[in-house]
Order: C-alpha cells, then sequence, then structure tokens
C-alpha cells in the first residue's frame, strides 16, 4: 500500500486525546484505531504484536541476518491534537502544487504570505484538509511511514537489517505519551520517534518544559458595598499575569528562546485559576522562570497583606540533549542515512518536546526524524507526499545502515 493512501485512511478516523480526561489512554477512540493498527500489523506479518490495556502497540519485525546486529525500534503516535477538530476529516491531494494559495474550502484559504514555507513545495503533491478539521498527519504520518516502511523490507529480503522493534503510544498530544511505554521490554539500542516537519531535519534538541497551577482565593460581596471588602479573584489574575513580560511569550518568541504561555483563565469573583506552561532549552533559564512565579506569588499575597494566591509546579520533560550528546550514535546513523538518499541534514532544536525526550531519560536515546508535515494542530495543516515517500526510504536505510556494521 502507497504510504500516503494509509495516511489518508488513518486520518479519516478520529483519535483526539483529550487533556482533561484521567484514563489511560485519555480516550477510546485511541484504543479502537490501536486495535485497526494490531490487525494490520499482524497482517503485513510482523511478530509479538502486543496491544497493552493502557493503548500502548508494539510489534517486531524480526532480523533476516545470521549475524548479531543492534536493535533498533520507530515510535510514533496514535493520538491528535486537541487543539482543532479532528472529526470528519476529509483530506484531498493538491497534485503537482503550482506555488500559489490553496483554497481549502469556500471560505478557508491557506496563503503563502502566511505560510511562506509553501513556495519549498512547488511541484511537489501535498494532502491538505477542506478547511474544517485538522488533518491528523502529526502523527499519523509517522505510523504511515513505519509500516509502509516494514512492508517495503519484508518484500524486499534482499536488504539486510536487524531486528526492528515498532511501539505507537497513545496520549502524546497531552504530555502522557511515553508514561507507560516499556522501555525495558522494547530492548533497543537506540530507537526513533517519526513525529517532526520536514524530512531531513534531524530533531537532537527539545525544550525542558515544567506547568504550572495558579490558584487565586477573592472575597465576594454585594458590589453596592463592596469598598475596601471586596477583593476580585479576576482582578488578580489579571495582576499577576502583568508582572511577567510580553516579551517572554510564544507569539513573541522564537528559535531558543524560553516563553511563559497562558494556556487557561477562567473563574469568578471568588475564585480563580491560571495555567501556564513554561519552556526553555537552557534548564538554568526554566529555573530562574520558575523562580518568577514564585516571586510573583508572593509580590501579590504581600500586596494584599494575605494569602490570596497558591502555586503549584510540575516539571514535565527534559531537553533530550543532555543524553544523545553523548549518545550520538543514532544521531549519526541518521545523518548518514540522509546523505545517502541525497538530502542535506540539518540539525534542530524543537520548540516542542516529543516522546523521544521523556524516552531519552528513560534509557531509549531517541531522536526525532521529520515526516514531511506541517501546520501542525490546525485547518491549515499539510503533508508532502513526495517527503513521506523519502522518510519511508530514510527508516529503511537506517536498518540497513545499522545491519552493515556487522
Amino acid at each position: 500500500m502507497k504510504v500516503q493512501d494509509r495516511l489518508i485512511r488513518y486520518s479519516k478516523i478520529n483519535t483526539q486525546s483529550n487533556p482533561d480526561s484521567e484514563t489511560v489512554p485519555t480516550t477510546s477512540c485511541q484504543m479502537e484505531f490501536s486495535k485497526q493498527l494490531k490487525e494490520e500489523m499482524e497482517t503485513l506479518g510482523l511478530i509479538d504484536v502486543k496491544l497493552d490495556d493502557m493503548g500502548y502497540l508494539y510489534g517486531t519485525l524480526p532480523s533476516n541476518m545470521e549475524e548479531e546486529v543492534d536493535t533498533i525500534g520507530f515510535i510514533a503516535h496514535v493520538d491528535t491534537a486537541p487543539d482543532f477538530s479532528g472529526e470528519n476529516v476529509n483530506p484531498r491531494i493538491v497534485e503537482n502544487y503550482d506555488g500559489n494559495d490553496i483554497q481549502l474550502n469556500s471560505e478557508v484559504v491557506m496563503k503563502v504570505s502566511d505560510f511562506p514555507q509553501l513556495e519549498k513545495l512547488k511541484g511537489k503533491d501535498l494532502i491538505v484538509t477542506d478547511g474544517n478539521t485538522l488533518l491528523g498527519a502529526d502523527d499519523k504520518a509517522g505510523i504511515a511511514e513505519i509500516l509502509t516502511a516494514c512492508e517495503y523490507l519484508i518484500a524486499h529480503p534482499e536488504i539486510k537489517h536487524g531486528t526492528i522493534h515498532i511501539g505507537f503510544t497513545p496520549d502524546e498530544e497531552v504530555g502522557r505519551g511515553a508514561h507507560h511505554f516499556d522501555v525495558e521490554g522494547f530492548n533497543c539500542k537506540f530507537a526513533y520517534t517519526m513525529d517532526g516537519g520536514e524530512v531531513h531535519i534531524i530533531a537532537d534538541e527539545t525544550f525542558n518544559a515544567s506547568s504550572v497551577e495558579v490558584h487565586i482565593k477573592g472575597f465576594s460581596i454585594h458590589p453596592g458595598e463592596a469598598k475596601g471588602k471586596m477583593i476580585n479573584a479576576l482582578n488578580v489574575a489579571h495582576e499577576f499575569h502583568a508582572l511577567f513580560p510580553k516579551n517572554a511569550r510564544p507569539e513573541t518568541t522564537e528559535g531558543r528562546e524560553g516563553f511563559n504561555h497562558l494556556t487557561d483563565m477562567s473563574g469568578d469573583v471568588e475564585e480563580a485559576h491560571l495555567q501556564y506552561i513554561l519552556r526553555n532549552h537552557d534548564a538554568h533559564k526554566l529555573e530562574l522562570q520558575k523562580e518568577a512565579m514564585e516571586l510573583a506569588k508572593e509580590y501579590i499575597n504581600k500586596l494584599y497583606h494575605q494569602e490570596l494566591v497558591s502555586i503549584s509546579i510540575h516539571d514535565d520533560y527534559r531537553n533530550m540533549y543532555e543524553i544523545l550528546k553523548d549518545n550520538p550514535e543514532p544521531l549519526n546513523y541518521a545523518t548518514k542515512a540522509l546523505e545517502q538518499l541525497g538530502l542535506n541534514p540539518e540539525k534542530e532544536s524543537v520548540r516542542g518536546g516529543t516522546d523521544g525526550a521523556t524516552l531519552t531519560f528513560k534509557g531509549l536515546p531517541c531522536p526525532n526524524l521529520g515526516t514531511g508535515g506541517g501546520n501542525y494542530h490546525g485547518r491549515y495543516e499539510y503533508c508532502c507526499i513526495q517527503e513521506m515517500e523519502q522518510a519511508v526510504s530514510l527508516i529503511v536505510k537506517i536498518a540497513e545502515l545499522v545491519a552493515s556494521k556487522a
């Protein structure tokens, strides 16, 4: 099956995760999709295919060599982002893209002026949305590429490879994808998450990440009698947020610049809640951001002469470069594979995180590779078919290079 046909088929299945759910996986639709993938993996000829009760799906492409070589893995996630609708996805192919704006529906246009990276895709074939949903290439393109590569290797036994383990995770988009991953059972020397953008980019660095919950107590009384008595928790929330610089927000930062991102604000006069995510590639700078949250709490409480504000800080994941810089083997293989495919490899510091960041710190070095998609998590998402095909070739080439080490 062609890799684009897999993506189109997968994208029509809603698998959005839910950050407000405490179940594992957070949505039942993810489990249903994984059951379908399990059947497909078994039909392809993968062995030891296992779907556990938390939605983690594993399988193995056995070695076709007499010599023993390193076991490696490829990983993708089954869920799509909850940021935008994933129901009734209706993808279509734009063949031989002409480099101009793309009319997604009668009202929605994907403009080159908004997304200048489209200029590089002129002449390629793109899978796009109908403007009403996300596409789900993040990360169903990764799943499609991994299974298509397995299918190719099975059909071409002349290409020698060692044992390859496959892992598909739930709930990556809500930050829980690697929480219950069986690293010990996966038993690989190293692995790759197929969860990036342009196919020639190797992501060896992520943010360090923390989340902050802020709770604010107010004092409600009839507004006609409020002078000197009322404390409006919503106003206090605004005062708290205003203590942080505007140039340290996602919309004002780029590259290796960190940020504080207010993701949710709710409440009333009596009580208010704020939720933040803090991100920085530099671990020390992230600690300073966390300290600033504590100082803001202390300032507001002193201003009002009472404990109105309380905060809770949770560390989410760390920059995988801390480990990968001392374990460069998977990066070296990916770089060599891209070069042999005629592509110019580039390293990237991801402004985000992947399952690979957590897995790397669990003992499985796991850089991230591109899948050919872009504009993730929204109606303007797309995936380039030619880059998907290159991603399949990249997986095959990495397996071949690892095997040639014997």
